[in-house]
């Protein structure tokens, strides 16, 4: 038995991968460009500053899987013996920390400003000789942006599903949240320009809300990971089944008259403790054990390291 094992991941899950990393790319040039074009046309509305805001936001989840793609299959060292799977629930614990701040202020900004009944201008602007509308610039940026937006985050829910990786489910989520902003902020624009002052405000105030709903649940899956929860699939909705699946079939093993499992999720891996029961007269448990083992390795790409006690009873299941 290898106790420094390097974890690789299947060659069709490392072509997804490589496929992630690639989006994460192409998200974070279309968050630059969106960046720029918002800041460019960002006048005085509560609206666009908020959508301007949770578009930097959106860097910040590529931003820690891309950093979290480097460490995440460093092989194991004297200092960190399990290895830097964590690296992906740190990066998950950033961005939900990220989404919930920035969320926390844009509520607080834009409740402030429409309490004090601020009315945000929107004036005309020369284009090629010409006066237009700043309101309507506003609108052609936020429409353009949404559509990338909705693309990338389908793309990436599919793909974070099959890899059971959660920062990039997370990401998905984030542009998800990126083009229902664009259309808030919209309609906060042409409020304005229907004459309803508080329209920027409320856009603002419903943009902020969403953000920090995504940040509050993000950060409770997040810190759960952290604290060793019971494997859940990648949009918290459910227990994951492997950890059943699994000990079903070890109980199927005629030799093994008890089992008790228990896993945690270390990025895309699963790894636990598996304590069982031998049915006595057996011989060559060594072997079972280490037969087993490759068993349960083998039995889903996602099991990585499983410890196999062998014991004469088991107490107090949980």
């Amino acid at each position: 038995m290898r106790v420094a094992d390097r974890f690789e991941l299947p060659p069709e899950m490392a072509a997804l991968h490589r496929r992630a990393v690639r989006l994460e790319w192409w998200t974070i040039v279309f968050f630059a460009v969106a960046i720029g074009l918002l800041a460019i046309t960002l006048g005085q509305s509560q609206a666009m500053k908020a959508a301007w805001i949770e578009d930097m936001l959106g860097l910040v989840p590529p931003a820690a899987f891309l950093i979290a793609a480097r460490f995440r299959n460093r092989p194991p060292t004297e200092r960190f013996p399990y290895g830097y799977h964590r690296s992906v629930s740190i990066a998950f614990l950033a961005g939900a920390v990220a989404l919930f701040g920035l969320g926390g202020y844009v509520v607080y900004d834009s409740a402030v400003r429409l309490i004090a009944g601020e009315r945000a201008p929107i004036g005309l602007v020369e284009v090629l000789g010409v006066q237009v509308w700043l309101g309507w610039l506003m609108v052609v940026v936020l429409f353009a942006t949404m559509l990338p937006a909705i693309l990338l985050g389908r793309v990436k829910q599919r793909i974070a599903r099959d890899l059971h990786d959660k920062v990039l489910f997370a990401d998905a989520e984030m542009n998800r949240a990126d083009w229902l902003t664009a259309g808030a902020a919209i309609l906060g624009v042409l409020g304005i320009g229907a004459g309803l002052w508080w329209a920027d405000a409320v856009a603002a105030l419903i943009i902020g809300a969403d953000i920090v709903r995504d940040g509050i649940r993000t950060l409770r899956a997040a810190v759960a990971d952290l604290m060793d929860e019971r494997p859940r699939v990648v949009d918290g909705s459910r227990p994951h089944e492997l950890p059943n699946q699994l000990l079903t079939a070890v109980l199927d093993h005629d030799w093994v008259a008890d089992a008790w499992l228990r896993l945690r999720e270390e990025g895309h891996v699963f790894v636990g403790e598996l304590v069982v029961v031998p049915r006595p007269d057996i011989g060559d448990l060594v072997g079972r054990l280490e037969r087993l083992e490759a068993f349960a390795r083998g039995f889903d790409w996602r099991m990585h390291d499983l410890v196999i006690s062998p014991v004469s009873r088991i107490e107090g299941k949980p």
